[in-house]
């Protein structure tokens, strides 16, 4: 995830470039639509394009000359406007008053290079593109708040995102950054807006929004690149919820000191799952379960119902794990949490959807 030197100048400052500088660094998901689908809205806007310029001659009417020296009809204001857009122009319809001659110049004109642009789109799909994206990029970068930032997509990045949709989380609160194109593109292919970059660089952590952001996921491949993307991440956003995956137990502390609210040692808690595993195999099995949002049981958190305050959370109908106080998780059985309070959130196990 580090990069080089030259890596690190020649990123500065991209919170600051022009939204159609970022194409290609900051990609916004497409919307998957059928190509026949596609085409029809082509004819269609090509079709309104027509009619429009038509409307527009038949009531300017007045200001055009036709060689038959007849009023112009409604047909003969839709000849005039398919001939001027297709630029065939057979002249036997012409604009004779300024004033005709003027809505040619301001309205028919445009009409006819956008009508040109919608019947050969094909062949400038990279430009208008390129356009949409700048668009996109634009429109999202007013628009996103409150979601979620991934670093890496690896494996763990992957699992992450994919645990977190099996919760609910809508894919386009979810922004990845990595320096793999090939990772990107899979995100991008996953519906995930995804920045292209090193996230030890403020710069590319502010073009995904992180000071905008809920929470941030750390999934780095390297320990020392997740205490940097942490401590970056801290300083751009005070209250946003970090969480960290490392490889070393002994790196945690450096993590909290950089500002994680949360680290998952990734070896050891996969090291301990093995061991479990040869013992009591089922352990494993249902600590699997818990983990996998869509099916069996999870692990999840609900705010307090009125009627449950001041009951025991042992007394309730769900299998309650611990009660979160202001921030603090208390795990059932001691005494801090014999009575239910206003403002508490419970941890317990319920059964996922199908």
């Amino acid at each position: 995830m580090l990069g080089d030197f030259g890596d690190r100048a020649g990123r500065v400052g991209l919170s600051t470039r022009p939204d159609f500088a970022l194409v290609g660094l900051l990609r916004i998901p497409e919307t998957q639509i059928s190509p026949w689908v596609s085409l029809s809205r082509r004819i269609a806007f090509a079709i309104a394009l027509l009619f429009t310029a038509a409307l527009v001659v038949y009531f300017g009417r007045a200001g055009y000359r036709d060689n038959t020296g007849d009023e112009l009809s409604f047909l003969d204001a839709f000849y005039y406007a398919t001939v001027s857009l297709s630029t065939t122009g057979y002249g036997d319809i012409t604009p004779a008053s300024p004033e005709a001659r003027l809505v040619n110049i301001v309205i028919i004109t445009p009409l006819r290079i956008l009508f040109l642009i919608v019947l050969v789109g094909t062949t400038i799909g990279v430009l208008t593109e390129r356009s949409r994206q700048a668009f996109k990029i634009q429109r999202w970068r007013r628009s996103v708040r409150n979601h979620t930032v991934v670093v890496g997509y690896g494996t763990k990045g992957r699992t992450a995102i994919d645990a977190m949709l099996g919760d609910g989380v809508q894919a386009a609160e979810i922004v990845v950054v990595d320096t793999d194109t090939i990772a990107l593109e899979a995100a991008a292919n996953a519906g995930l807006v995804t920045v292209h970059g090193s996230a030890t660089q403020s710069d590319v952590l502010r073009l995904a929004s992180v000071q905008n952001a809920a929470s941030v996921i750390v999934a780095a491949n390297r320990d020392d690149t997740a205490v940097l993307v942490t401590l970056t991440a801290r300083e751009l956003n005070k209250k946003a919820k970090i969480v960290v995956a490392i490889r070393e137990a002994e790196n945690t502390h450096l993590l909290r000191q950089s500002g994680a609210d949360s680290v998952v040692v990734s070896s050891e808690t996969a090291g301990r799952l093995l061991g479990i595993a040869t013992t009591t195999p089922t352990v494993v099995e249902m600590m699997e379960d818990l983990l996998t949002p869509e099916q069996g049981f999870a692990v999840a958190e609900r705010e307090v119902e009125v009627s449950e305050i001041g009951g025991s959370p042992r007394h309730l109908s769900d299998i309650v794990l611990g009660v979160v106080r202001d921030g603090e998780l208390i795990r059932v059985g001691e005494p801090e949490v014999d009575a239910i309070e206003a403002g508490d959130k419970l941890l317990y196990i319920r059964r996922a959807a199908k």
